[in-house]
């Protein structure tokens, strides 16, 4: 062993430490850090070392060039895309996930059996969010891997529809896929399955709304004469957090043929509170739901789940089953999470989120989700009462979607955002909805409070007085 392993291996509980206090200052001091770094990132040629430097040296290198451009992406103003923040118990599941390193694939198996704390992480999830115990779950890096498994075995099924084994012999045929808003990880999911990004059919949406017009949805369906096809919905578009009617969905599941997937990334947590629950109304007749854990459930990043109804366990398999890995009679028996999604090779990705949900429990995550709701409501109120902004859509749930008030200033609405992202002090995200440019703010962090979207829309009105 070289000298620098060596060292660093008997000084393990000193580099910890080092590692705890310079963590714990970051996450008591995040409120202060910026939300946007302005001063350009300068690439240097980095030497490899023929020795190294031993950890204490490394991390003293990390913190002159990379520590100083870390933004404050886990703080409570950071409210761009759909990013939560990490809380306590997360940090430390993620912690000791790393430290344990484990391969989570086998329940009963000789070597690691990780994978029963996986499988019971996904019998709290479906607990929480009220959904029945007969979906088959795992954890995968997003929802965009989400999509991806859950769209793959669809796309097993549609296949066997039509007496073909799509997964031994490839597409001969296009998959025919429905849907109104679908987020862009559920197309770039259908690129790479093969079935062709281009060969969605679009539902008319409800006007002025994201949702999906379920009588233009039954029109297409008369129009493909009985053919299978995959549904694609949403549990929380991303402009204006809208949900489908997943009630009437129901209703024409019972009618025709088709494999129902529910991208529900973030607003499957509305599921939570009683207050939202309504707008999930049905969700557990899907074929297959995702859900992304590093938003709204607050775990750090490369965290989200699939939820395939068990009764397509064989169809999971024949989709994912590892080459040299053949199964006898039923897959359950012998479970390896090998045979089940795309990854061969995974991180115990569930220890960060069976924390959370194990210690702060149903009202933790009610309390989250109806703290960021109510902020969300009340910032949705600020801009609606200014002379100076204006909602392209209602705040439906979490997210608020606006632009300037003045239609002729178009043209400076993301310079705007700029010159507000450029304070550091928040961070946002354009978008294009309702024939205008817009920005988004997203509420889904545990620590964001009233403070917060005061001292926002303070800076937003000193910075439009710039405009002028």
């Amino acid at each position: 062993m070289k000298e620098h392993l060596k060292n660093d291996a008997t000084q393990m509980d000193h580099i910890l430490d080092i590692i705890k206090k310079q963590g714990t200052e970051y996450l008591n001091s995040i409120e202060d850090r910026p939300t946007t770094i302005n001063e350009a990132f300068e690439p240097v040629h980095t030497e490899l070392s023929q020795t190294g430097y031993g950890t204490e040296e490394t991390l003293k290198i990390f913190n002159e060039r990379f520590e100083p451009i870390m933004v404050g992406s886990s703080g409570p103003r950071y409210w761009g895309f759909v990013t939560g923040g990490s809380t306590p118990a997360s940090i430390a599941g993620d912690w000791l996930a790393t430290i344990y390193d484990q391969n989570p694939q086998s329940v009963k198996e000789q070597g690691d059996i990780s994978a029963n704390i996986e499988m019971e992480t996904i019998q709290l999830l479906l607990k929480l969010l009220q959904l029945p115990n007969n979906f088959l779950g795992g954890f995968v890096t997003g929802a965009t891997m989400s999509n991806f498994t859950c769209m793959a075995v669809a796309r097993q099924w549609l296949g066997k529809q039509q007496g073909r084994d799509i997964a031994k012999d490839g597409l001969s045929e296009p998959v025919k896929v429905l849907t109104a808003t679908a987020h862009s990880s559920s197309i770039k999911s259908l690129s790479l399955l093969g079935s062709g990004s281009s060969n969605i059919i679009r539902i008319k949406t409800e006007d002025d709304r994201e949702a999906i017009s379920i009588s233009d949805l039954e029109d297409q369906i008369l129009r493909l004469n009985g053919e299978p096809f995959l549904l694609i919905s949403s549990g929380g578009t991303v402009n204006t957090v809208d949900f489908d009617n997943f009630v009437e969905i129901k209703r024409l599941k019972e009618k025709y043929n088709f494999w129902w997937h529910i991208d529900a990334a973030f607003g499957g947590f509305a599921a939570c509170s009683e207050g939202y629950r309504h707008l999930l109304e049905d969700w557990e007749y899907a074929d297959s739901i995702t859900v992304d854990c590093h938003k709204w459930l607050n775990v750090p990043y490369e965290s989200a789940v699939f939820l395939i109804k068990d009764q397509y366990k064989i169809l999971q398999v024949e989709t994912f089953q590892n080459s040299n890995a053949p199964y006898l009679g039923d897959p359950l028996d012998s479970f390896g999470y090998l045979n089940f999604l795309p990854e061969n090779s995974r991180r115990l990705k569930a220890l960060p989120a069976w924390f959370s949900i194990m210690a702060y429990g149903k009202e933790g995550y009610r309390d989250i989700v109806e703290n960021n709701v109510s902020l969300a409501k009340q910032f949705g109120q600020f801009v609606e009462s200014s002379n100076d902004f204006k909602l392209l859509a209602p705040v439906r749930l979490n997210t608020v979607c606006f632009t300037l008030k003045d239609d002729n200033k178009q043209d400076e609405v993301i310079r705007f955002m700029e010159l507000l992202n450029n304070t550091g002090k928040v961070f946002m995200t354009p978008t294009f909805y309702n024939q205008h440019t817009g920005i988004r703010a997203a509420f889904v962090n545990w620590q964001t409070n009233e403070s917060d979207i005061r001292l926002v829309f303070d800076l937003m009105n000193d910075i439009i007085t710039t405009l002028k």
